[in-house]
């Protein structure tokens, strides 16, 4: 399972990325009743720079944002509030996801958050995303943040919002 981990900036190799990114999506694949060991997520850390970049180049929004996501395939549910069509266990490749480490950095210290919890929460985050969950309509943004705190609780972390 997991990732290819693509780290471009070394700021990320003192945070333990690789072992909080392989923590927090098994945990979000297995509270979703997937088998971690069937699919893959590639994973890029990286800085607000390069963030800024693929978030103009995908999304129309040159600035930095904490975390990105795109998923293999589309698994939106198309009712507000329902569960996300499952993955395909046959199609293994989830999607990818960047983090930028200053934006992250920053909402940490905002929050006052220890770095890693916040990153496995954006982990966390960003694979619901690649399974299709999404917080654009309410009982969209209901059902994800309510998981998202279900999965951090089980991983021993506090409630992000």
């Amino acid at each position: 399972m997991l990732t290819d981990l693509n780290i471009e900036d070394p700021r990320w190799d003192d945070l333990g990325l690789d072992d909080l990114a392989r923590a927090a999506s098994v945990a979000t694949l297995e509270r979703l009743g997937l088998e971690p060991s069937v699919f893959e997520i590639a994973i890029l850390a990286c800085d607000d720079a390069r963030i800024a970049t693929l978030n103009a180049d995908f999304r129309g929004k040159p600035a930095a944002t904490n975390v990105l996501s795109w998923p293999s395939d589309e698994r939106a549910a198309g009712i507000d509030g329902e569960t996300p069509l499952p993955p395909d266990p046959a199609d293994p490749e989830l999607g990818d996801i960047a983090i930028a480490y200053e934006t992250c950095a920053k909402e940490a210290a905002e929050a006052g958050k220890p770095m890693a919890d916040h990153v496995t929460h954006l982990i966390v985050h960003g694979t619901l995303h690649l399974l299709g969950y999404d917080h654009e309509r309410d009982g969209d943004a209901t059902l994800m943040e309510g998981l998202e705190t279900e999965i951090l609780g089980k991983m021993g972390l506090p409630d992000p919002y």
